[in-house]
């Protein structure tokens, strides 16, 4: 199910991230009171009142003239325009208006997006009337907040869930949907193109030259596959951190809606840090996922390098070994339609259904062989039974009479052995534990 997406903009300094940190319970955004310090954008989900959206920080930026200051402003508030559902417009009650607001103002008008302006630093009652300044923005809905003592943040959460739209139900979707995700310039449009059989996307050596995110339909044998292209900026940016945040909000939209995750990693360039991040953000979103390792054909090679490559990525990957890889040229067409196959493999392996008889019957010989360490009082903890829940991604639920005591180790020890003996490669699956009582 799609999330909505609220994004936070605003000048430097009028505590953004602190409003970040304030809805998602956080406090990984660095928060001064020296301005730009935001340097990363963070993204994160906030829960309230059973409703789940995704939220981003824009961050602050201090470049070195008042010309490239307004460039940044301009590029990252265009960003948020495009890709939100919601704008979080912050300004700061105690500085009071400055240009810049104006700035970011005239452009929110010129958008048909549903934005609230939020004056911060409002930090008591008496503080309100400095809110009233701030309707000279142009901006109907005005909302009076302090980040930073919490006052009136969940009235503030009421206003943004109103404003959002949250579908009732998943629509029923029988073709497989696969996202074509990775960093910019791995070859996903290339990718793309080389599966369709035409240039359904600009492709140069540009990175971030697609637009937008392209849904194309490809047949293969008679069956319907959804691709999802994705990526980059409608022109050269001239903050290259902008190419980086908007190509992040794609690929998190992307991921979000897909049901099989294709992560393109450049042959040449191996597994970097965003790579492991897009990773990471297909695992919590609980999709299925193959890795694949594009441009092979530039790569020298001999009849052991592609085991010692695919070992040095798993080494890297850690915990995350369940995980298909193949390499692959876009540019040739090498083993692209593979993809297609194993993304059918993969979809079978997240829809699998254990029987709980099974599950039952094979895991708790196992868990009997090597059972979960006592607990801190010297209690036995037992696991007494098990079943597969869930109805969009696998969810293993062991019931026990002490499961608040399960060590993290021993839960990836149940973790390897429910793969070992039931598979579900290329799959990230939950483990919930439940008390029972003996």
């Amino acid at each position: 199910m799609k999330e909505p997406i609220v994004v936070i903009v605003g000048r430097p300094n009028v505590g953004k991230s602190t409003l970040f940190n304030r809805l998602t319970g956080r406090s990984e955004a660095i928060v001064d009171d020296v301005s730009g310090v935001t340097r990363d954008r963070k993204f994160g989900e906030v829960d309230w009142s059973g409703k789940l959206f995704r939220i981003i920080d824009t961050g602050g930026y201090v470049p070195d003239s008042s010309d490239l200051f307004e460039t940044a402003i301009r590029e990252q508030v265009e960003i948020a325009i495009d890709e939100s559902d919601l704008i979080l417009f912050l300004v700061d009650a105690k500085q009071g208006i400055i240009p810049f607001d104006y700035v970011i103002a005239d452009l929110l008008r010129n958008y048909n997006k549903k934005t609230i302006l939020i004056v911060n630093k409002v930090d008591t009652a008496k503080d309100e009337t400095s809110t009233a300044e701030f309707y000279s923005l142009g901006l109907s809905d005005v909302f009076d907040i302090s980040a930073q003592v919490g006052r009136k943040i969940g009235d503030l959460l009421d206003e943004i869930i109103s404003k959002l739209n949250f579908p009732t139900e998943k629509q029923k979707e029988e073709r497989i949907k696969i996202a074509i995700v990775g960093k910019p310039n791995v070859g996903k449009s290339s990718l793309t193109n080389a599966l369709l059989g035409y240039d359904r996307s600009i492709v140069t050596n540009i990175p971030g030259t697609t637009r937008d995110s392209i849904d194309s339909v490809l047949k293969y044998y008679g069956e319907e596959f959804i691709l999802v292209d994705t990526a980059g900026l409608r022109k050269k940016s001239k903050i290259r951190e902008n190419i980086e945040f908007y190509s992040t909000v794609r690929t998190i939209k992307a991921i979000d809606e897909c049901d099989i995750a294709i992560i393109i990693i450049d042959a040449e360039s191996g597994l970097e840090k965003q790579d492991q991040r897009i990773i990471d953000e297909a695992v919590s979103r609980r999709k299925g996922i193959i890795i694949a390792i594009n441009k092979w054909d530039l790569i020298q090679k001999d009849s052991k390098t592609t085991k010692i490559y695919e070992d040095q990525l798993k080494e890297k990957m850690g915990s995350i070994n369940y995980v298909p890889f193949i390499f692959i040229s876009a540019l040739t067409k090498q083993r692209i339609f593979n993809l297609i196959d194993i993304s059918k493999k993969v979809f079978g392996e997240k829809n699998k259904k254990i029987s709980t008889s099974k599950l039952n019957e094979i895991l708790l010989p196992e868990i009997m062989n090597y059972p979960p360490p006592s607990s801190p009082t010297g209690k036995e903890i037992k696991i007494k039974y098990i079943t597969q829940v869930g109805s969009n991604y696998p969810v293993f639920l062991f019931f026990a009479n002490e499961p608040k005591f399960i060590s993290d180790n021993y839960k990836r020890y149940l973790e390897k052995i429910i793969r070992k003996c039931f598979g579900f490669t290329g799959v990230p699956f939950t483990l919930s534990f439940k008390s029972t009582y003996d």
